[in-house]
């Protein structure tokens, strides 16, 4: 059987015109140059990726999809952790991770919890062989526009490898008070987060798009070497087209219908009502207990800093470093970080907003991780249920601090990088190509 032309020639082999992107991060337009596989384009201005090459890459997502599906198949249907004090143990799959918090009333943070480590994942894992399956058999299955759309939104939403960390505090935690034993389903989820990994790390969305619809034309009279709003047009978010926007308001992507706007409207009053709702939320997180762990008939309440020093106690350092930076550190830093960059939008330039830019990306990147304490409360929960002898019982705090992580994710989401870079002047001499570098690993 041929390989499809889809996935042996990229879109530069297979186009016979210079194709152009607008940042992004910082709305430079530049001209994409040809690359070859393991090769990626960066922005001139500001040094965002705009596309990362690989070869084949249909057949790379499509394989690495099929094996993190058949992992994650594993990963729920045998047993994940067991325990053992006394005599008596508890044996839970991974599923009753989220499960056993029902029972406890806390059904926002158990939705929350199966969301984010299987039901997103496995959407994703389809929709890529859904999509991946069309090019390879040269025709793309229906609704293929609709669900690659969907994938960039998925994607900050799944966090195996948030969990497999909290998975891993948990047990260091509980070590010294019971026998454990890891069952096929915790290495097969390992695995399982180590492989959605590399396929959300696979998937080129520039060849993807390229392959199912095509590429329109840039607006006529487009300019390389200045800036997109400039010339009142704007880079898709989703799919890199750049369309004309349309001077009645609410414009839709010729390519991929996603909704387009030269900014994204009301960026800085939503961040701030993000940042506001998530500072309030962190006081109870804080607080409230976040767990109440019984222990031969005694009960005792833990905060989030509570169970630092607990750790700092039974000498696991490291990991007591772990939950503070993440717990702590992560949700406090990126508070005030997107606080200071909407503070900052009206005192910049084009030197300051390098670091201004980075800065934004370091918050974007980090702010999922917080949500390994709601992980750790999950599992303890689910494991630990051995009546008076030991059991663990969520707290007030698991909600309030999960709703602190989703608030300044959506902080992040909301604010527009843009915004930085639009109160200097451009330079006059400008690259008009984006820069050509190898992709890293």
């Amino acid at each position: 059987m041929n390989t499809p032309q889809t996935d042996c020639f990229p879109p530069e082999k297979r186009s016979q015109r210079r194709r152009l992107r607008a940042c992004h991060e910082c709305d430079w337009v530049s001209a994409l140059p040809p690359l070859s596989s393991g090769e990626k384009a960066t922005c001139p201005r500001c040094s965002h990726v705009l596309v990362k090459r690989h070869r084949y890459p249909a057949q790379r997502s499509m394989a690495l999809a099929l094996a993190s599906l058949v992992a994650l198949v594993i990963a729920i249907s045998f047993p994940f952790i067991s325990f053992s004090v006394g005599g008596i143990g508890n044996r839970i799959e991974l599923s009753q991770t989220a499960t056993t918090l029902i029972a406890f009333h806390q059904p926002v943070v158990a939705i929350a919890v199966i969301m984010t480590i299987v039901i997103l994942p496995m959407v994703y894992l389809l929709g890529v062989m859904w999509l991946q399956y069309g090019l390879l058999r040269g025709r793309p299955m229906a609704f293929s526009r609709d669900i690659a759309r969907s994938l960039a939104h998925l994607t900050p939403w799944m966090m195996a490898d948030v969990f497999i960390i909290g998975a891993l505090v948990s047990l260091i935690k509980i070590a010294g008070m019971a026998q454990i034993e890891l069952g096929i389903s915790f290495w097969a989820f390992c695995v399982f987060a180590v492989l959605l990994l590399m396929t959300t790390q696979s998937l080129d969305a520039d060849w993807m798009w390229f392959s199912l619809e095509g590429e329109p034309r840039a607006p006529e009279g487009t300019q390389t070497g200045t800036t997109a709003s400039s010339q009142g047009i704007t880079g898709c978010p989703t799919c890199g087209l750049i369309n004309r926007l349309s001077p009645q308001g609410e414009s839709r992507c010729a390519r991929c219908n996603e909704k387009l706007h030269q900014r994204v409207p009301y960026s800085l009053q939503r961040t701030w009502a993000l940042l506001f709702a998530a500072t309030v939320m962190y006081i109870p997180a804080n607080v409230y207990p976040i767990m109440t762990t019984t222990s031969l008939g005694h009960t005792t309440t833990s905060t989030i800093i509570g169970g630092v020093v607990q750790l700092l106690q039974m000498g696991s350092w490291p990991v007591a470093v772990v939950i503070f930076v993440a717990s702590v550190i992560v949700p406090v830093g990126k508070l005030v970080a997107l606080a200071w960059l909407c503070l900052m939008i009206q005192h910049t330039n084009e030197l300051n907003a390098q670091s201004r830019t980075r800065l934004y990306r370091l918050t974007e990147f980090i702010g999922r991780w917080s949500m390994v304490d709601v992980f750790v409360v999950a599992i303890l929960v689910a494991l630990i249920r051995a009546g008076s002898l030991m059991s663990i019982t969520p707290g007030p705090a698991a909600l309030a601090f999960g709703s602190v992580v989703v608030l300044t994710m959506l902080a992040a989401m909301t604010f527009d990088p843009r915004l930085i870079w639009d109160t200097p002047l451009p330079r006059p001499t400008r690259r008009k190509t984006a820069t050509k570098e190898p992709v890293d690993g």
